[in-house]
């Protein structure tokens, strides 16, 4: 049976820009009320006057401010059907030549994040008998240089899931989590903008892996797994074959094949190209504290 969105009461993090707008732009246009939550005060309050939204600035890894965040959704629409834990961003650079802060607070944001988002949401959603959805990526289930932090805490995403799943269902809650590869969203244009070493990666990765997705598409592939309540989300759908080879995909042939195609000259530029930046996120990223 269709879960439909109409009157539903939806809280988005990372709802500033990309996948997280986007989201909030349909959800409205399905007849949900929408509540953003994220850092960017700027855009959210603009992004929350266009939508009649309500919107709350905090830091997904501040538990306080999250739980302020969920009381005052709660306070303007008297409830909450949906949480979608989206709030993401990715470390620059290999763990030899990254800072461990980055490191660290790559995980922090999308994993820890992920944990304090939902559970300041879940006694309400629990009541509502609602839907929880978090975003996790393809790097829950495959590996790629400089991305050891991000594929790390998207891999503790979907297990943080996957447990939630069996603990709420008594309560008549469902989870998802979503795999999307790379979308066409800031972050992503940050990473390629800045690495030439990526791009070439890129280029080099086998399909569905290679593909880059518009922002709207994903975003349409996202709520149909919240109106259908969803387990699994790919984003392509192709993304289930290569969750299904995961053994295969991480396997020793895999890494050598990696490693034959260029994997270690990679690393090296990459590396080079990091310490010439002179940053540890892309340009448009809130991922390092204030």
């Amino acid at each position: 049976m269709r879960y439909d969105l109409a009157g539903k009461i939806v809280l988005i993090t990372g709802a500033a820009r990309g996948i997280g707008a986007q989201l909030a732009r349909e959800a409205v246009a399905r007849g949900a009320r929408v509540a953003l939550v994220g850092l960017e005060g700027e855009l959210l309050e603009r992004l929350g006057a266009d939508l009649d939204a309500h919107w709350y600035e905090c830091d997904v890894t501040d538990q306080a401010a999250l739980d302020a965040a969920v009381a005052s959704t709660v306070d303007r629409f008297g409830g909450l059907d949906v949480v979608v834990a989206n709030a993401g961003i990715a470390n620059l650079g290999t763990v030899a030549v990254g800072p461990v802060d980055a490191l660290v607070r790559t995980v922090e944001v999308n994993l820890c994040g992920a944990i304090r988002t939902v559970s300041a949401a879940l006694p309400h959603v629990a009541a509502a008998r609602g839907h929880v959805l978090i975003v996790s990526s393809a790097a829950a289930f495959t590996a790629m240089p400089g991305m050891a932090a991000y594929c790390a805490s998207k891999a503790g995403v979907e297990q943080f899931a996957n447990v939630l799943r069996l603990e709420t269902r008594p309560r008549g809650v469902t989870v998802g989590t979503a795999h999307p590869i790379w979308i066409d969203t800031d972050l992503v244009r940050d990473i390629r903008d800045d690495l030439a070493s990526f791009r070439t990666a890129l280029g080099r990765l086998p399909w569905p892996l290679s593909t880059v997705v518009p922002v709207e598409q994903c975003v349409e592939a996202l709520l149909h797994g919240i109106e259908r309540r969803k387990r699994k989300v790919y984003v392509p759908r192709s993304l289930a074959l290569v969750q299904a080879l995961r053994p295969v995909v991480l396997s020793g042939l895999s890494d050598a094949l990696i490693n034959r195609f260029g994997g270690q000259t990679m690393v090296g530029q990459m590396e080079d190209e990091v310490r010439q930046l002179g940053r540890s996120f892309g340009r448009t990223s809130v991922g390092e504290r204030s």
